[in-house]
Order: structure tokens, then C-alpha cells, then sequence
């Protein structure tokens, strides 16, 4: 197992912030990395680095001679009125049949293929960036935050190729269902320091926690002893009697130390607005049409969201997500119909055209204050100031110099020191890290109003959202399902689809202008090869379920155990505990086993 790129002992600041010190990295051929880290922890420096285009101060980045990166760019590479075959051929210099081979793995295909690539949504020109990537046989792929304004169907596909992608990839994302989805192994980079744990997201952030509250339990141990040891030194060392104990004594306080705990900056503060829970229908809309002069995007939507509800808006983007969530603002007229608010209702707004209207005469400390309820203290606005990263002379920065991932975590922060008792929130979770999205989440689901809020993270959705409402070909409507059901339903239609795509690429391989004649038979073995990848896929998937039930069983009889008194009841314990360990180490192995294929 080959290592592809490795950095030794490096070492990287910017201005006072230390980003690498000492870090020590290796990526092997076959492996899929989770990269995660706070926001401005140098993830993106790092990624760099391994691609040749930053320097480290200290240490160095070693690439293996067979060693062929593929990243995803961020930047447009595409020539005005180019289509999307022309840029794959063009960045590739492989034949039409090959790059409309590949495109089709990202169901493009038609219009998508073959009109300006350039008139494609941010979420299918991805798709098209993603089949330039593949027509250059990378062994390593580096995506940094590849899910970011992708639509559900579109991150499902992605994780379809990369799970189907045998080579090496890391993925930097904060998005924990995608990772948990695609990579194998965890990467984090914390005060300059890079942790490679073994296994997938979960699984570390539950490790991290656990060590991190073991290091507490030592050095309160620890410090107790201290303690004990510096009374007794105080109170013996004049005597001549015991001086002697109290020099031993002093020495083995000089050896007691206590951990560091490398626990990153606190995201346990935030919290929503403190409101009083209301019961009835909070918004209800009547023969709504919503969209733009000309274009309506959709129409004949009759809709009520009871209070308390947490609606997560779905569909693929450009079906009109944002058009709704600006409606329902009123920041949109509606073409028709109405929407009619409660009594008492306080909107909170999230959006784009939200945060780029904040006051750029204020700081942050001031605009936290202006937003925040009577009953905020100061030390209230400075915790949420820090919990979405404005620390120490940051709450003091101008609105105006601020970027516009800034703003947007700012105008975040006085929403939630508000007092609206209705959020409307569009992809609240952008600019935010793992930790932040997962203390964001927590604080809505004790929020007593209403969250009205569309979202890209699937972890996040499938935390907060109470009900569903679908955009879909021109119609909102409630969904009659939770988060799971719609995710299944649009799996089942990605499923199905590929199944026709390939049924079709097979029925057609040899009838393709200047194709070999042999790829008939590498269709037919590819098919076959779709159809086992799938059938592996599920099994993995529904292994993945019960390692997770019987590792929460396992975790459940040993504290039964450990509580229990009754020697009959500890052997009956005792042998459940046997049969759910041998179980889950056969799953575990059968798990490593397809995961190998």
C-alpha cells in the first residue's frame, strides 16, 4: 500500500496564528480521508501545500512518482458558449463517446451535455467539474467542501462515484453525513496539530469526547492531589522531625502535572431566541403563486405551518427554495394568492439578502448589541461572538472590512440573540464548521417558535426537521414522510435511473461514431459491474445499521453490568454481552471485507 503524499514535521503561520507545527501526514493509495477542522484552522493552506502551490516555512511536502492529483476547482474553467462535452473534451482530450461516458455517471446528459455550460446551476456545472476530474485518472482526489450549494440528488451522486472510486481521496466538508457516507478514516487539524483517526466521523467525534472528558477525570484527580501534598509539605516543613517527608513530598509534587485538554474554542453557548411556545397555525398560505415578473416558478400552493413546527423546505435546487423563503419574508411579492401570519408573530430572517444590508457603521460587539433582547448581557453577546468565531479583537472589526462568510456569521449570531418567535433560515449551516453546525442544530431543536429553513447538510436536517415540505415541478406541498423517507425516495430515484442509463449505454455501445468495437463487451462487464457495486453498497449500508444498534446494545450491558447486584442476573448480563460481541466483530469483519472489494 503505497504512501502518495506525505509532509514531514511541517510547520506554517499566518501573522500570530500558528496553522502547522510539527504536522505529520500520509495518504495512502486506497483510502478516503474526512478532512475537518474550525474554520480558519488551515485546512485550506494545508490542501495547498500538498498541491505545490504553498510553501511551508518548515518541513516537507513528499509526492510519489506515480502520484496524479485531481481537485476539484472552486474557480470557472469554462469558455463563454462552451458546452459541457466541449469543456470535457477540451480539458481531457478524450473522444465525445468517452466524455459522454462519464458525464453520464453525473446524469448529464441532453441540454445539460450539449448547451453552454455556463447557463448551468452552481450544483451541474459541480457535476461537469466532477467528470473532468474522473477523464484524468487521478489516484488521489482533493475536494475542498465539494456538498456547498449542491441539492440532495446531486450530493447522493457524488457519493455514489466516490464511493464506486477505488483510489485515494480527501475531502475537506462539514458536512457529517457526506463524510460519514464517503470516507473511511478522519483527519483533523487542531492548534496546528494533524490527527489521523481510523475510522469514520462518528465514531472520532464520540473517541475526541471521550478522551477529552478522560483527561478531565486525571486532572481533577490530579490537582486533588496537589493538594493534599502541599498541606502536608506547608504544614511539615518546619518541622525537623518531618522536614524530610516534606522534601520528599515537594518532589513528588514537582512531578504531578495535568493535561493539556485541546479542546477547541466553546460552541455550547449559542442558543436560539428565548421565546414562550404558542400553539395553532402560525403562517398559512392560500392559491399562492410565487417567482418573478414573466417566469413563476410555482403556483397553486395552499400550505399551513402550525407553531412549534420545524419545516425543512426540500428539492433540487432551482426549484425554488429561496423563491419560497423570500415570499414567505415578503423580500418577494407574491404573482398571486396570499400568506397570512398569526397574531404576535416576529419574523427572523437568514438570507443572503439579509446579511449583505447590516449597518457597516457598527462593530460586531455593537451590531450584537443592537440586535440582541433587553435581557442579553454583554458577556451573553461576547459568548455568541465567540461561539461563531469572533474572538478577542474581532468583536471590535467594522461590519464594512468584514468578508461575506463574516457577515453572514454575524447576522447569524444577532438572529439568534433576538426575540423573533418565527426563523426563517436559507442554508443556515454555510460558513460554519462541524462543531458550530452541530451546536447550531442542538439549539434550535430546544427553540420554542417555529423554523421555517432549507439546507444542504443532511445531518442538520435530519436533526432539526420536525415535517417536510416539498418544491417539485412547480408545486409546494407537505410531505407525508419524515427526513429518511424523502432521503429513500430520491435514493430509489437515482437507483432506478442509473439502472436505465446503463441499460441504455448497453444497448447502444456499439452504435456510438468512432467508438472501438471492443468497449461492446466492457459495457456488458461494466453493467454487471453497476449491479454488483450496488448490491454491495446495501449490504455495507445495512452493516453499517447494525454495528451501529449492537455497539449501542454492547454499550447498554455493560453499564447493566457494571450496576447490577444479583449474581444470576450478572451471568444472564454477561452472556448477552458474549453473543452481541461475537456478533458485532462478525459484522465488523464482513463490513472490512466489502469495504476491501
Amino acid at each position: 500500500m503505497p504512501v502518495l503524499i506525505q509532509v514531514r514535521d511541517g510547520h506554517k503561520r499566518f501573522g500570530d496564528q500558528v496553522l502547522l507545527e510539527g504536522a505529520e501526514l500520509s495518504l495512502v493509495d486506497d483510502v478516503k480521508v474526512g478532512f475537518i477542522g474550525r474554520n480558519g484552522a488551515g485546512k485550506s493552506t494545508l490542501l495547498q501545500a500538498l498541491l505545490g502551490n504553498e510553501e511551508l516555512e518548515k518541513g516537507e511536502v513528499i509526492h510519489h512518482p506515480s502520484l496524479r492529483i485531481g481537485y476539484l476547482r472552486q474557480h470557472d474553467p469554462f469558455k463563454p458558449d462552451e458546452s459541457a462535452l466541449d469543456f470535457l473534451m477540451r480539458d481531457s482530450g478524450q473522444p465525445d463517446w468517452r466524455c459522454g461516458e462519464v458525464a453520464g455517471q453525473f446524469e448529464l446528459k441532453g441540454d445539460y451535455l450539449e448547451g453552454p455550460v455556463k447557463a448551468l446551476s452552481g450544483g451541474w456545472q459541480t457535476r461537469v467539474k466532477l467528470a473532468a476530474l474522473l477523464l484524468h485518472d487521478p489516484n488521489l482526489l482533493m475536494l475542498d467542501e465539494p456538498t456547498n450549494f449542491l441539492d440532495l440528488r446531486t450530493q447522493i451522486l457524488l457519493e455514489h462515484f466516490l464511493r464506486g472510486f477505488n483510489k485515494a481521496a480527501l475531502i475537506v466538508s462539514h458536512d457529517r453525513a457526506f463524510l460519514k457516507a464517503t470516507c473511511s478514516q478522519t483527519l483533523e487539524l487542531s492548534r496546528g496539530k494533524l490527527t489521523m483517526y481510523p475510522g469514520k466521523i462518528d465514531a472520532f467525534l464520540e473517541y475526541r469526547e471521550e478522551r477529552r472528558e478522560h483527561d478531565r477525570r486525571v486532572n481533577a484527580t490530579t490537582i486533588a492531589k496537589q493538594k493534599q501534598l502541599q498541606r502536608f509539605i506547608e504544614k511539615n516543613r518546619a518541622n525537623a522531625a518531618t522536614a524530610s517527608q516534606a522534601r520528599s513530598k515537594a518532589k513528588q509534587l514537582a512531578r504531578l502535572q495535568t493535561s493539556e485538554i485541546e479542546v477547541d474554542e466553546p460552541t455550547v453557548c449559542i442558543r436560539a431566541p428565548r421565546v414562550q411556545p404558542r400553539q395553532g397555525t402560525v403562517a398559512r398560505c392560500e392559491g399562492l403563486a410565487i417567482g418573478y415578473p414573466g417566469n413563476v416558478v410555482a403556483k397553486n400552493i395552499n400550505l399551513e405551518i402550525e407553531h412549534g413546527q420545524r419545516a425543512a423546505i426540500v428539492g433540487d435546487n432551482g426549484q425554488g427554495k429561496t423563491t419560497l423563503l423570500r415570499t414567505l419574508v415578503d423580500s418577494l411579492a407574491p404573482i398571486e394568492g396570499t400568506i397570512k401570519w398569526g397574531y404576535g408573530t416576529e419574523l427572523g430572517t437568514y438570507a443572503q439578502h439579509v446579511y449583505t444590508s447590516l449597518d457597516e457603521r457598527q462593530t460586531v460587539l455593537e451590531h450584537l448589541e443592537y440586535a440582541s433582547d433587553q435581557q442579553t448581557t454583554r458577556q451573553d453577546c461576547l459568548a455568541m461572538a465567540g461561539a461563531l468565531l469572533f474572538r478577542d479583537s474581532h468583536i471590535q472589526k467594522k461590519v464594512k472590512v468584514l468578508s461575506g462568510g463574516e457577515r453572514a456569521r454575524l447576522c447569524m449570531a444577532g438572529l439568534l440573540l433576538g426575540t423573533a418567535n418565527v426563523l426563517v433560515l436559507d442554508e443556515p449551516g454555510n460558513h460554519l464548521d462541524v462543531e458550530t453546525v452541530e451546536a447550531l442544530a442542538e439549539a434550535l431543536v430546544e427553540y420554542k417558535g417555529t423554523v421555517i429553513f432549507t439546507s444542504h447538510d443532511r445531518h442538520f436536517m435530519r436533526r432539526v426537521a420536525t415535517n417536510v415540505i416539498e418544491v417539485r415541478n412547480g408545486t409546494v406541498k407537505n410531505y407525508f414522510g419524515d427526513y429518511d423517507s424523502y432521503l429513500e425516495s430520491v435514493e430509489s430515484e437515482i437507483d432506478e435511473g442509473e439502472r436505465q442509463r446503463n441499460l441504455t449505454a448497453g444497448k447502444s455501445a456499439d452504435s456510438k461514431p468512432g467508438k472501438p468495437p471492443e468497449d461492446k463487451i466492457t459495457a456488458v462487464d461494466y453493467r454487471q459491474n453497476q449491479r454488483d457495486q450496488r448490491k454491495t453498497e446495501k449490504e455495507i449500508k445495512n452493516l453499517e445499521k447494525k454495528i451501529a444498534r449492537l455497539d449501542d446494545e454492547k454499550r447498554q450491558l455493560n453499564e447493566s453490568l457494571l450496576t447490577e447486584t444479583n449474581p444470576d442476573a450478572a451471568l444472564k448480563l454477561h452472556e448477552q454481552l458474549t453473543q452481541i460481541t461475537q456478533e458485532l466483530q462478525d459484522a465488523e469483519e464482513r463490513w472490512l471485507e466489502l469495504s476491501e472489494f
